[in-house]
């Protein structure tokens, strides 16, 4: 991509009303723009991004067997009204009537949807299990929008639901799911922890969440250092480890994910129901599962980055390397700089090429800001002695390399860096 063609608005100031580090960042860096409290656009970086995160998330999700499928925002009242949910949530759900004075609903989840293809389209035991997932807008219309895409009303959300025989099984598809999970966190290049929850309004008995560490975050887990009991602090009791009474370690973070063994709970209002082997009508014991990619490019965002700026995780940046010439008002310079994009991308490379007419000083701070893995800079020894500079941005390191050779230590360096 060359900038000079792109929407890659950089600003010099922080936002006003910024209260989180990756709020800021993702402004200033030009990956996203607030249309209104808790809505946001995302600009093309930010939507690359959220593009690298989903293709990780999809490729772990197919992994474990998961067939994608697209679910509708807007619902019928009756749904929910059949599950209960309708009346025991409150104003965050976005409620409207159609032309025919029907009460829908805005999805903040699809627990009702799912049981009612399940009720339609699970016939025997034979087709059981499933795993559907989808990655669908949701919308909550939370009390209060804060940290940027940390807490908005308008939101993306892989959220897929496993469809089981028996509890048994329902096991089984949770425990694969959290593993997808890890898979997941640990390439899209997050700091972790895996901590037991409360599943509320979801229902169910039992609930994990996600939680990458970070100081923006707005919960707090409890963690054993002995045993590795960890819990959302909702949850620990006390100040004690229930397991081996060493200290609990308060830590705060991200929810980025979570995970609930729902049972029958949305099977049986729903009338979700199979024939087993011996004929007999059971309900379908379902899971459900969900993760905001966008949270997953905050957090990332809050665990890496320094004071010029993001150091995107490799796996999810919107570039792998930024292309800088120093001068393009020199002619012989611009023309190698142009040749030496056109080999990076014949070359599979992802680059971001500065080809802006704009002071050496305003692109190198720019290139600190949008925090792309690695730097090529072609300047005035690229011309004299036929070298290039690269430098990674996570650790500073930088080397000088021969022009011949810049295309192929580039794949060496992010291939070192991917791992």
């Amino acid at each position: 991509m060359r900038w000079t063609r792109s929407l890659i608005p950089t600003l010099k100031e922080a936002p006003a009303d910024a209260e989180a580090i990756s709020h800021t960042l993702m402004v200033r860096a030009g990956l996203v723009r607030q249309l209104a409290a808790g809505i946001y656009v995302y600009l093309p970086l930010g939507q690359r991004v959220m593009d690298k995160v989903n293709g990780i998330i999809r490729e772990e999700m197919d992994r474990i067997g998961g067939q994608e499928i697209t679910m509708p925002i807007l619902h019928p009242a009756e749904l929910w009204q059949q599950t209960g949910r309708w009346t025991t949530i409150g104003e965050e759900m976005f409620r409207l009537h159609d032309r025919g004075k029907r009460q829908m609903c805005l999805g903040m989840t699809h627990e009702e949807v799912i049981a009612w293809l399940a009720a339609r389209e699970i016939r025997s035991y034979r087709d059981l299990p499933q795993i559907w997932y989808q990655i669908q807008t949701k919308l909550r219309d939370e009390a209060r929008p804060k940290s940027g895409v940390l807490r908005t009303r308008e939101f993306l959300m892989k959220d897929s639901y496993s469809l089981d025989r028996d509890e048994e099984g329902l096991a089984r598809n949770y425990e694969i799911h959290k593993e997808a999970y890890r898979r997941i966190m640990t390439r899209c290049g997050l700091a972790f922890h895996v901590v037991e929850s409360d599943p509320g309004m979801m229902g169910g008995a039992t609930a994990h969440e996600f939680m990458a560490p970070s100081q923006a975050g707005e919960d707090e887990v409890a963690l054993c250092e002995r045993c590795s009991y960890s819990a959302n602090v909702e949850l620990a009791i006390s100040k004690r480890c229930p397991h081996c009474e060493e200290g609990l370690r308060i830590e705060r973070v991200i929810e980025v994910g979570n995970i609930f063994k729902l049972g029958i709970k949305y099977s049986i209002p729903l009338k979700a129901m199979y024939l087993n082997e011996a004929g007999e009508e059971r309900p379908v014991v379902m899971g459900s599962y969900g993760i905001g990619p966008a949270r997953i490019a905050a957090a990332a965002i809050e665990q890496r980055h320094d004071e010029l700026g993001i150091v995107w995780p490799t796996a999810i940046a919107p570039f792998q390397l930024h292309l800088l010439p120093v001068n393009v008002r020199d002619q012989k310079l611009a023309e190698l700089a142009e040749a030496m994009y056109v080999q990076l991308v014949r070359e599979g490379i992802e680059v971001l090429h500065d080809d802006r007419d704009e002071r050496p000083g305003v692109k190198f701070k720019d290139a600190d800001l949008l925090g792309l893995p690695l730097r090529m800079t072609v300047g005035t020894r690229t011309l004299k002695e036929g070298m290039v500079d690269l430098k990674v941005r996570k650790t500073g390191e930088e080397e000088q390399v021969p022009l011949s050779e810049a295309v192929s230590r580039a794949h060496a360096l992010l291939s070192h860096l991917s791992d």
